[in-house]
């Protein structure tokens, strides 16, 4: 999409909201805040092209259920779903619904600055071009064994389940887990999953 100053701020907490307001107007960008995804969709079809940040947890209908819908719309909006209560399955269906990026509460004011200019430059849930590469190459790094660990951990499978799906012992499941993180640069389990689809993972060799 055209980079565009003006992002929409999507949070039912008065506090993120003035805060994101602050952090982006001070970074040059025009920011516009909503209390529910209810409140933008009344407006999002008569507003120009622009990025999206939207929490999780809101009332009526939540941030996958509104990345889904604006999605179906066909509307231009990348759209960066961030929430407080992150997991593995959260990080999945948000990418699954089409979101660019997935940040953890509390923001880092840097990566989200960052997360921001990336959605700019990109169309879909997918990295950009170059990011895209480097994922790749980093997954193709990896040996068969740990690859088909990622895709259990990325189906959001507990240590238990992934030992018994593959034969092989609970303790050697979190050396892979540890060796993954290690060597995909991955900060967190949801950077993990942000990682794997930027990467086009192969989920159907799981």
């Amino acid at each position: 999409m055209a980079k565009s100053s003006e992002i929409y701020i999507i949070d039912d907490d008065e506090g993120v909201r003035r805060a994101l307001n602050l952090l982006l107007r001070s970074a040059g960008f025009t920011p516009y805040t909503y209390a529910s995804a209810l409140q933008f969709l009344e407006e999002c079809e008569r507003l120009p092209p622009a990025c999206v940040i939207a929490d999780v947890r809101l009332p009526g209908m939540n941030g996958l259920e509104l990345t889904r819908r604006l999605k179906a719309m066909g509307l231009p909006h990348p759209i960066i779903v961030i929430t407080g209560h992150a997991d593995v399955a959260i990080a999945v269906a948000a990418m699954k619904a089409g979101a660019v990026d997935f940040l953890e509460k509390p923001l880092d004011d840097a990566s989200l600055l960052k997360a921001l200019l990336a959605a700019q430059n990109t169309e879909g849930p997918a990295a950009p071009g170059g990011a895209k590469t480097r994922a790749a190459e980093l997954i193709a790094g990896l040996s068969s064994r740990e690859q088909d660990v990622l895709r259990w951990v990325v189906a959001g499978k507990a240590n238990k389940v992934i030992a018994q799906g593959l034969g092989i012992s609970p303790r050697t499941v979190e050396v892979h887990r540890a060796n993954l993180m290690r060597k995909l640069g991955a900060t967190s389990l949801s950077n993990l999953v942000q990682i794997a689809f930027a990467g086009g993972l192969d989920m159907a060799a799981h």
